[in-house]
């Protein structure tokens, strides 16, 4: 297997395009807008011709959302930072199916795939993808060990890349690649699941109700805010369970808001909790490019999100949306009021939202940075 092939091009003269050998890698793979987010690339690589190996834990969600498309899944067994079989695993793999690109996604892969060129000297191209705020400092020598492992690193947004550059990544080093989403996502097959979920959750035609969808990230804000509020609303936390902090919120209320917790559900029951959300807010301050801004605008909710990280690269403040300061409770309060309230506003949001999701930040446009960015790094 260590052996060497011959490295070759598919070649398709028709369109003046050479097929890749592209691999990808992730230790995570779990329930996360970044396992949809790499899923959808890897697929829309594939569908264009290209040959896409993706490996991950068997065990992940990613493996079974690739299982039956043109992908073709490796387990890979990732347990730490420096994991010498998963290296040799790496080489293996590089050899046997002609890799001419590995494209690690998390931080045990990006660590593995550096010191496993190092080790092997395989001429494959490395490229880090990095989806969400850096949440170490290592210095300068991280900063040069980065540069020095990669031929680039992709940042899902500009606040990413201004934040890598802080860190002392240089910024000709970084390009920023947007995610994208599918359209095909949006089309409900069956409908009456929501109007399932409506009765479930005691919702009429004349509740205004405040969706968030997400795993825990900083929800005690939105939770918070309801207590500036001065109209009632139903609010609906996708993905988390409650806990004594949200209690404690919950019990300053001076108006009968009334907050749901679903815990955690699959991708496929919570597309249909959209349809049932006057306006979407997310709190989070960690988000690379959110999938669960892109699944609110693509199905026509108005947004909400703080000013943070990849936000403002998705929403224009007034435009498509809102944006509030972290921990500013009363701002966000005044931001729902104002969406609830003014039905023009929000219809101008729901338009605008659409046109951001499935147009500015399609998967089509994605897939197609994606794949120029590593045909110029293979021909260089």
């Amino acid at each position: 297997m260590r052996k060497r092939l011959k490295k070759t091009y598919f070649w398709h003269k028709k369109t003046e395009t050479f097929f890749m050998n592209i691999l990808i890698l992730t230790h995570q793979g779990d329930i996360a807008g970044s396992t949809y987010s790499i899923s959808y690339l890897a697929k829309g690589l594939a569908e264009k011709g290209h040959k896409v190996y993706v490996g991950c834990r068997e065990e992940s969600l990613l493996y079974q959302l690739l299982q039956g498309t043109k992908v073709l899944c490796i387990a890979m067994p990732f347990r730490k930072k420096f994991d010498r079989p998963i290296m040799r695993q790496i080489r293996d793999i590089v050899a046997q199916y002609q890799i001419e690109v590995i494209n690690p996604q998390s931080g045990q892969d990006r660590y593995n795939t550096a010191f496993s060129k190092m080790r092997y000297g395989f001429k494959a191209a490395v490229v880090h993808t990095r989806r969400q705020r850096p949440l170490s400092d290592g210095g300068k020598l991280q900063s040069w060990f980065y540069m020095a492992v990669t031929n680039k690193i992709v940042a899902v947004s500009n606040p990413i890349k201004e934040q890598l550059i802080k860190l002392g990544i240089r910024a000709n080093h970084i390009k920023v690649i947007h995610n994208g989403t599918p359209p095909e996502k949006y089309v409900l097959s069956t409908p009456e699941i929501t109007e399932k979920l409506r009765y479930k959750y005691g919702l009429t035609s004349h509740d205004l109700v405040i969706g968030c969808v997400g795993r825990h990230k900083q929800q005690e804000q939105l939770v918070g805010a309801l207590r500036y509020l001065p109209i009632p609303v139903k609010l609906i936390l996708v993905g988390i369970e409650e806990n004594a902090t949200f209690k404690a919120l919950i019990s300053e209320y001076k108006v009968p808001h009334k907050v749901i917790f679903t815990g955690l559900i699959s991708a496929s029951e919570t597309i249909y909790h959209y349809p049932l959300f006057n306006a979407k807010v997310l709190p989070s301050v960690v988000e690379g490019l959110s999938q669960a801004l892109l699944e609110a605008m693509a199905m026509g909710v108005p947004v909400i999100a703080t000013n943070a990280v990849g936000n403002p690269d998705l929403i224009q403040h007034g435009a498509n949306g809102f944006l509030f300061e972290e921990n500013d409770e009363k701002s966000l309060a005044q931001f729902i009021q104002q969406l609830l309230e003014d039905k023009a506003l929000s219809a101008q949001f729901k338009e605008a939202g659409k046109k951001t999701a499935l147009i500015d930040f399609s998967i089509e446009k994605t897939v197609n940075n994606y794949e120029v960015f590593f045909k110029t790094l293979i021909s260089s």
